[in-house]
């Protein structure tokens, strides 16, 4: 994976040299993971340019729907001062170091981490994006059955296990919990400097268990052990059977990251999990276990727009791209609300830290929309945004660093009602939305094993 950017000349924080320094103290590449080198296989994500031309927004929605005057500046359909390109499997992959992006901006000026929406190896191609300013990974099925899939890279490791004897669901959990090991070791020089407030690495629970209360619970605990990084996420769904396994998770003083979040009522129930399983865990030091919620983004436009276009109003059709951005930014109202007051200043005390809204889907799914739509007017204090290669490359390349997740809460709680007035049900959105998550990764992973399988077989007649 590689990142050639543009260097600035701004220079590096104090907490960036620190950090660039313990990253050059890293052991080398063959030191932390044995990884082959492949020679012909790659995977790469060519990224097409910004699309569209200037557009203004008003918190972040498309010109031609806006409803206010409210205007954010966004440069599009210029040439990129470089690409970002991503390299699995490839010797020499990394490219350049980046003295300072906008990254570096987003969170010193605005208090928002930059996450990176990708993993694959090796792992150590993650060091040029660190330096770029990117403060941890998430991960999931569909994003691991692309890495495992389509590299040769993980070849080695997985004729070991397969001629060791192991299963390949087994060996598949083998070669995730290397990568996430293997990266946790590259962010822990940030979360260290943060005192464990960033810098962590997500893996997730199987997707055959969103419906299983007690299995989420057993496998964010076996993972959480096999793991053994202080600077893990165990992510969960935020599936009905799900929020109670994520209160026992916090209170076993486990971090989780929750994901597949689609509504502001599951993202309420969520953070009542988080307070809960903190107030339950007994622990007289709360500092060390955090949380992140993940609100996804995008995919909710991706239903909405098609409701509206079936409803076919001029009304209807002047709400399409709004009504994403629209719930995080009431999202963010909701969790400023939620800690704050009697309850949360009594977990303060013990050391308990904010469970972060984390803005997930960031990517545009309609090439109509400016590129940075679900980056740029989602910046806010605490809290972070993953970003897959083509929002991160459009936002390090001219995306506003600015805070506008609460600069019109008026208007965004307008957009609200007035999609609910169209008939458009959020409570169906949210669970419609959920369904289509867990079943994707499900399909991901089942994708995945049968690659593997057939891949088991091709090395056992090699062997023969």
């Amino acid at each position: 994976m590689s990142l050639d950017l543009m260097n600035h000349d701004a220079q590096a924080s104090p907490e960036k040299s620190t950090i660039k320094k313990k990253l050059h103290q890293l052991p080398s590449m063959a030191s932390i993971s044995n990884l082959s080198t492949p020679a012909a296989t790659s995977l790469k994500s060519s990224l097409a340019p910004p699309k569209s031309a200037t557009a203004s927004f008003s918190l972040g929605f498309p010109s031609k729907f806006a409803l206010s005057s409210t205007r954010l500046s966004l440069r599009t359909n210029a040439p990129l001062a470089a690409s970002l390109l991503v390299r699995c499997s490839q010797v020499g992959g990394n490219g350049s170091h980046v003295k300072r992006t906008t990254l570096h901006d987003l969170y010193e000026k605005q208090g928002q981490s930059p996450w990176y929406d990708n993993l694959c190896r090796p792992v150590t191609d993650l060091l040029p994006l660190i330096e770029s300013g990117v403060r941890g990974v998430t991960s999931n099925p569909a994003i691991f059955q692309k890495a495992i899939s389509t590299s040769n890279a993980y070849n080695d490791q997985f004729r070991e296990l397969v001629q060791g004897g192991k299963d390949i669901e087994s060996a598949y959990w083998e070669l995730v919990v290397k990568d996430i090991q293997d990266a946790c070791r590259l962010f822990e020089p940030i979360y260290d400097e943060t005192d464990g407030a960033d810098g962590y690495v997500s893996v997730e629970v199987s997707p055959r268990l969103a419906d299983d209360t007690q299995g989420t619970v057993d496998a964010a605990k076996y993972l959480h052990k096999v793991v053994d990084r202080p600077n893990v996420y165990i992510k969960i769904p935020a599936t009905a059977p799900c929020v109670p396994s994520i209160k026992e998770v916090i209170s076993l003083g486990i971090s989780v990251n929750v994901t597949l979040i689609f509504s502001l009522s599951r993202y309420e129930a969520v953070i009542d999990a988080y307070l809960d399983g903190l107030e339950a865990s007994g622990l007289d030091d709360l500092s060390r276990v955090t949380s992140v919620a993940s609100f996804f983004v995008s995919r909710v436009d991706t239903l909405v727009d098609k409701m509206l276009e079936k409803i076919g109003t001029p009304e209807a059709l002047d709400l399409r791209g709004k009504a994403a951005n629209a719930q995080a930014a009431l999202a963010f109202q909701l969790y400023q609300k939620k800690f704050s007051g009697p309850r949360w200043e009594a977990l303060v005390k013990k050391g308990a830290k904010k469970q972060r809204l984390l803005w997930a889907s960031t990517s545009v799914k309609n090439p109509a929309y400016p590129d940075t739509l679900y980056v740029a007017p989602l910046v806010g204090p605490d809290t972070v945004s993953t970003m897959p290669d083509q929002a991160l490359q459009a936002f390090i390349d001219h995306g506003t660093v600015g805070r506008m997740i609460d600069s019109n809460v008026s208007e965004a709680e307008g957009i609200y009602s007035a999609l609910e007035k169209l008939g458009i049900d959020w409570g169906f959105v949210g669970t419609q939305l959920e369904l289509e998550g867990v079943d994707s990764f499900k399909k991901s992973f089942d994708s995945l094993l049968d690659s593997l399988q057939e891949k088991a077989n091709s090395l056992k007649l090699v062997s023969l």
